[in-house]
């Protein structure tokens, strides 16, 4: 009886813990309140393991002392530029957004919808042939496959013709190509490379 009632009051403070977490989508909070009341124990457990990010006291303390280098950066902008021009349709996703990051979204930006995965490859390994100071890039998965050596090719070409290249790439999402040959050809090459979030052990990390 006493473990059946400590059971329920750990699912019920997962499920409070669910919905009253910020930044978190509502189809997301209904599927995990339906895991943890759905399969006992094993519905909990993984709510642990998987149902929140947390990066860790230290690399908590090291973003909020870099966000608070640049506190004032979205009102410097909102000034400059006039107001950015949003439909009804996409309010939410930019609200979204600033309730993350802190930034509100500002004028004077566009972007073009791709085709296709293999048209936004395409127009991203132009813009790189194109660069003459600089190309950062970001990844969180970045595979040895046909697209990723495309870019990886053109940033080799980049930095070899002088042009200053960063990329980071995710130490899971991208772990087969931080372990291939290629990551090494991009930084003999010149491209200035990080691992994002270093994890060590993957089988360990939940732990």
């Amino acid at each position: 009886m006493i473990i059946l009632f400590l059971h329920l009051l750990i699912q019920v403070g997962l499920v409070v813990r669910v919905l009253l977490r910020p930044n978190r989508q509502p189809a997301s909070r209904i599927a995990w309140v339906v895991v943890i009341l759905a399969v006992p124990v094993v519905g909990a457990v993984a709510y642990v393991l998987l149902g929140e990010v947390n990066l860790g006291r230290h690399r908590g303390e090291r973003m909020r002392r870099i966000f608070a280098q640049v506190p004032e950066a979205a009102g410097d902008f909102d000034r400059r530029l006039a107001p950015p021009e949003i439909p009804d349709t996409y309010r939410h996703l930019f609200r979204l957004g600033e309730s993350i990051s802190g930034f509100a979204p500002v004028g004077g930006n566009r972007a073009t919808l791709m085709a296709d995965s293999n048209a936004a490859i395409d127009a991203m390994v132009a813009d790189i042939d194109a660069a003459t100071d600089h190309v950062h890039l970001n990844f969180y998965i970045w595979l040895p496959d046909n697209n990723g050596l495309s870019m990886v090719a053109a940033l080799e070409r980049a930095a070899r013709r002088g042009v200053t290249c960063r990329a980071m790439a995710d130490d899971l999402g991208s772990r087969r190509m931080i372990h291939s040959i290629h990551w090494t050809r991009m930084a003999d090459a010149g491209v200035r490379l990080a691992r994002a979030l270093p994890i060590g052990n993957p089988l360990l990390r939940p732990l």
